[in-house]
């Protein structure tokens, strides 16, 4: 099938903006550390047997008109270095940053708070004018030396998703490591379901996720690009370490090529230079 080039643009920019879109949407149960502590301990097996290559466990499901997606990973960091890092609005927007589809992420105030100022777009080099704009709200739930969590929300979205939600959780575990729950949902209406079916017909046809096909796929693919990019930023926390922190999350993705394969290399790092210099010259 072969689409009209506006409809194609349209199918590709809904498909990059409901994938980015996806790591921001989360409705878990409020976690406690107890609470993750008995899920930590449940997914004993699927955390040492799984085809990750890693301790996690991937779970994702399709409703009506939400999705939703869950994971659960042990990070070989201590707890206090990951609640540190994390507990930070800024360093949120430096996780973000990493997907191919975050053109632009800033802390600005809100209402006595602070929001996210975010522009996503497509996988490749863009003007920032034409990414779409979201503001999420940042709150810190809890910071304790048992538990992190941290929370985005965004009342509405691009192609009519809304009710974005993200949240992370983590704990710590012996031996200085940590468990984490990274979870998100948004509900979409009839516009995003048309351009997501039209996209998954035809550019996105051989995409696959982990365990499941279609938009599933899609939640799956995502979910493991957000764990990378946790993890790729705690291993650089600085922002001097931008360009090892781009690298390093690439190459983690290729390990998962035949899921995560979208751009090259140099066309990714690229990219992320000018996108990171952008950063440093156009306001929230």
């Amino acid at each position: 099938m072969h689409l009209p080039s506006p409809l194609r643009l349209i199918a590709a920019l809904a498909a990059g903006l409901l994938a980015c879109q996806l790591a921001f949407a989360q409705t878990p149960a409020a976690a406690d550390a107890d609470s993750l502590r008995q899920r930590y301990d449940s997914l004993g097996d699927a955390l040492r047997n799984n085809p990750f290559g890693r301790p996690l466990a991937l779970e994702s499901s399709e409703n009506k008109d939400q999705l939703a997606g869950n994971i659960y990973a042990v990070l070989d960091r201590p707890f206090a270095a990951v609640s540190t890092a994390l507990q930070s609005p800024a360093n949120w927007c430096e996780v973000l940053m990493l997907h191919l589809n975050t053109k632009y992420c800033a802390p600005q105030p809100a209402g006595g708070g602070t929001s996210l100022a975010v522009s996503v777009g497509r996988k490749f080099d863009q003007p920032l004018e034409q990414a779409q704009k979201v503001a999420f709200v940042f709150n810190l739930a809890t910071a304790s030396d048992r538990l992190l969590d941290v929370r985005l929300s965004a009342q509405d979205g691009p192609l009519s998703t809304h009710d974005y939600r993200i949240g992370l959780q983590a704990i710590p575990l012996a031996g200085g490591k940590t468990f984490i729950h990274l979870g998100y949902s948004y509900a979409y209406g009839t516009a995003a379901r048309l351009a997501m079916q039209a996209y998954l017909g035809t550019l996105g046809r051989d995409k696959t996720g982990f365990t499941s096909g279609g938009i599933r796929g899609v939640v799956e693919r995502n979910t493991m690009r957000y764990y990378l990019a946790i993890d790729s930023f705690l291993a650089a926390p600085s922002s001097a370490q931008r360009e090892a922190r781009a690298a390093s999350w690439f190459d983690a993705t290729e390990q998962y090529a035949k899921q995560l394969h979208e751009v090259e290399r140099d066309d990714y790092l690229a990219m992320k230079r000018k996108e990171y210099a952008r950063l440093q010259q156009t306001p929230p």
